[in-house]
């Protein structure tokens, strides 16, 4: 080879690098793009979701998404991703964010379930004697039951007299009891 062919070979090669950093920053961007889209959307899954969805719930995957459980690598600072570790970081988070729409989707579906037995409970009590349904079944905070019970005690029992009750809530927190008797004094 002459050495102006080699020159044109050797700027071929130089002119491609450039060209190779502009797609590899192309992609990081994208792949950084999804990524905040799917953290977003991952967020506000869980925030509408709350206190019923946690951000744990129907994961797969385990350790925070850009920690060295997700990454492989172990703890050590700031560092930059290649673009492998990137598209196993959007992957995982795209799989996260489906559990938690699964999961959303089982919490909304038994909360309907149980509204609607909520419903049948009030329109035939009889049927559903001792029938006990938390209030948190139904999306609601608190310690209430929705329980059918016989009017009266045993005469409403023996005589079919059925009614749907809720309890008043949670017991109120007493603490420790008092002493009875003399205080003893030294």
């Amino acid at each position: 080879m002459s050495q102006p062919e080699q020159l044109t070979v050797e700027r071929g090669a130089e002119a491609l690098r450039p060209r190779r950093r502009d797609g590899e920053r192309a992609a990081r961007a994208s792949l950084q793009a999804q990524i905040a889209r799917l953290e977003r959307e991952l967020s506000g899954i869980v925030a509408d979701g709350f206190p019923r969805l946690s951000p744990r719930a129907g994961s797969t995957t385990h350790g925070p998404t850009g920690s060295a459980a997700t990454t492989g690598e172990p703890f050590g600072g700031p560092r930059l991703l290649s673009l492998e570790q990137l598209e196993l970081l959007r992957d995982r988070l795209a799989g996260r964010v489906q559990d938690l729409r699964r999961c959303e989707q089982r919490c909304v579906e038994r909360q309907r379930r149980a509204h609607d037995l909520l419903a049948r409970m009030q329109l035939e009590p009889a049927r559903y004697k001792f029938v006990r349904l938390p209030v948190t079944e139904l999306g609601e905070g608190g310690c209430g039951v929705w329980e059918v019970r016989p009017r009266l005690g045993l005469i409403g029992m023996l005589a079919g007299w059925w009614q749907l009750t809720l309890s008043s809530g949670c017991p109120l927190g007493r603490g420790p009891r008092p002493r009875r008797g003399p205080s003893r004094q030294s």
